[in-house]
């Protein structure tokens, strides 16, 4: 059994910065795919960002290109997801997930965290 647990979240102006972690515990979660997800209200939980289990592959959803930056220590068994010019748009809970497939879709997910909220002011 792998458990998430995010933190980092808060309420920012545009145009500021955030910082998200999630701390990662069980066995095996250092091969597992880590990323994230926002989940804006009424809406859909959305893709955000994807990082392989060596930390060489990302991906990232269209609205999160060259904003923000995915990364891992699997020493430390933790993911961040770093934040930067963040927009109205960026606001919603952001959960953390771990999936075995490279896929990562939401189908995919083995695992999810209990979500940080995340609100951009304008």
């Amino acid at each position: 059994q792998v458990q998430l647990v995010e933190s980092g979240g808060g309420l920012v102006q545009a145009g500021g910065s955030l910082n998200l972690s999630c701390e990662a515990s069980g066995p095996t979660v250092s091969s597992y795919y880590m990323g994230w997800f926002r989940q804006a209200p009424g809406k859909e939980r959305d893709f955000v960002a994807a990082v392989s289990w060596s930390a060489l592959t990302t991906r990232y959803a269209d609205s999160a290109k060259g904003r923000f930056t995915i990364s891992r220590d699997n020493a430390k068994n933790t993911v961040w997801l770093q934040m930067n010019s963040l927009e109205p748009d960026d606001t919603g809970v952001y959960y953390c997930a771990a999936s075995q497939s490279s896929i990562f879709t939401r189908p995919t997910i083995n695992y999810w965290g209990q979500g940080t909220q995340v609100t951009v002011s304008s």
